[in-house]
């Protein structure tokens, strides 16, 4: 009797194990097929080195999905390209990435907006609206730097707007930050205008804007946050090398520093020089 038992238990157990490895690969497939369509809306490396041939794009999800995206565009002469980190990582960060990718494709293409601190403006607006819809609150956006560049003349010249995330510009061996609003793309207790300053590049001239996993992962000896004053100064350290150089420089101290430790969120870099 008891053999009996141990048997209908052990096949019980096994028949479980079963429907539950059925259940993850539907899960993964499901994750799989949302990744493809995420990846849909990205722009591809080659269209933004078309444009901008000495740049490079850092992307690094924490997940098989990201909430962190990069956005391109180019109308007339203007070039438009963003980092952006929506609220969480994973399957929630993907679905609340897809809207706001949707938002900034709409204030530029059917409000015809160019100007960076305008966009953020519409943008947030337009977020706003569509998760008023829902019958809960939703409090999810996104943070980003956003800068547009247009030859004029002999010179070209880069305007940039943010929301939380910041913009570095580097010359002559000097990095200067510039941090934009200190308030999302979503609901917020400030709701300012999002400002646009504006910038004259020289040949040699570099910029760079990112997410904030980069700065936030943890890891070295000490199992500390890398944080932005390192992270500035490493680029400085490599800004004589070519951008995709720096990519794969910036990729491999990542993974330097990071070690043993699980990548905290998603990681987007974008870097751009002129000349």
């Amino acid at each position: 009797f008891t053999f009996f038992r141990v048997r209908k238990s052990r096949n019980i157990i096994s028949s479980q194990k079963v429907d539950l490895e059925i259940k993850n690969q539907e899960i993964n497939d499901s994750i799989q097929y949302a990744k493809g369509i995420q990846t849909a809306i990205l722009p591809t490396f080659n269209t933004i080195h078309k444009h901008l041939k000495n740049s490079f794009v850092y992307y690094q999800p924490k997940d098989i999905v990201s909430g962190d995206f990069y956005w391109f565009e180019k109308v007339g002469n203007i070039i438009l390209i963003a980092a952006a980190d929506c609220t969480g990582h994973g399957v929630p960060g993907a679905m609340v990435s897809v809207i706001c990718n949707s938002s900034l494709n709409k204030s530029v293409l059917e409000f015809n907006l160019t100007d960076p601190g305008l966009i953020l403006d519409k943008t947030r607006e337009l977020i706003i609206k569509e998760f008023e819809k829902s019958e809960e609150e939703i409090k999810d956006g996104m943070d980003i730097a956003l800068c547009t560049i247009e030859q004029k003349n002999n010179h070209y010249e880069l305007k940039f707007a943010g929301a939380h995330n910041p913009l570095w510009l580097v010359r002559n061996g000097v990095l200067e930050e510039y941090k934009g609003n200190r308030q999302p793309i979503g609901r917020s207790v400030r709701k300012d205008r999002f400002k646009t300053e504006i910038f004259q590049l020289e040949k040699g001239d570099s910029f760079y804007i990112f997410s904030d996993g980069y700065v936030d992962q943890f890891g070295g000896l000490k199992g500390k946050k890398y944080k932005s004053a390192p992270f500035k100064r490493y680029l400085l350290s490599i800004n004589s090398k070519s951008m995709e150089d720096q990519k794969l420089l910036i990729a491999e101290n990542f993974e330097k520093w990071k070690g043993n430790f699980d990548q905290l969120d998603d990681v987007c870099v974008i870097g751009v020089k002129v000349g």
